[in-house]
């Protein structure tokens, strides 16, 4: 895949997100704007690379709104935070869910997996680690779950592995997902 712009919506909040994505082989680079109002209103600018095997290695975030800017890097060569930890997850963002289907192809193929993330919660940029599951349901559809269970979400997915619909989180607006 060639460079390709990927917009979503919010369902649940009033949210968006833009973002260019360069999908290659087993990497992926991603450049991207989340503009959300919750829990206070708040731009999210972010790049993120992946090595082989869309392993994170660099991820960096700049938030801002009324009366802050935040900044946060986490690079796995000096981090303590991605430290045998291979998947970031952005709050509220539909592309870091992203890693983990391509990694294992669960959108195309059987599997179950489990994954302890670097959480990054918005506007605030604190990390967190956070156990998720990935199940593939179906051609296009996995499910998530939180570790404890409390949360799942079918997450309908394109061919390159893309979320579509992220029922309570985010609908893709442009391209279109079928």
């Amino acid at each position: 895949m060639s460079e390709r712009l990927f917009i979503w919506k919010g369902t649940g909040e009033e949210r968006t997100e833009a973002v260019l994505v360069d999908i290659s082989d087993d990497r992926l680079l991603a450049r991207g704007t989340q503009i959300g109002l919750d829990p206070e209103p708040y731009e999210l600018r972010y790049r993120l690379e992946t090595g082989p095997g869309f392993v994170t290695e660099l991820l960096q975030l700049e938030a801002v709104g009324d009366g802050f800017r935040r900044t946060l890097e986490l690079r796995r060569d000096v981090s303590v935070e991605l430290d045998g930890v291979p998947d970031c997850d952005i709050a509220f963002s539909p592309l870091t869910n992203t890693m983990p289907i391509l990694r294992h192809r669960l959108h195309e193929r059987a599997g179950v997996r489990d994954f302890v993330m670097a959480w990054v919660s918005v506007p605030d940029l604190k990390v967190h680690s956070a156990g998720q599951r990935y199940e593939h349901l179906a051609a296009g559809l996995v499910r998530f779950a939180t570790a404890e269970g409390d949360f799942t979400a079918d997450l309908r997915v394109d061919a390159d592995g893309l979320l579509i619909d992220y029922p309570g989180l985010a609908r893709r607006l442009h391209p279109p997902g079928g």
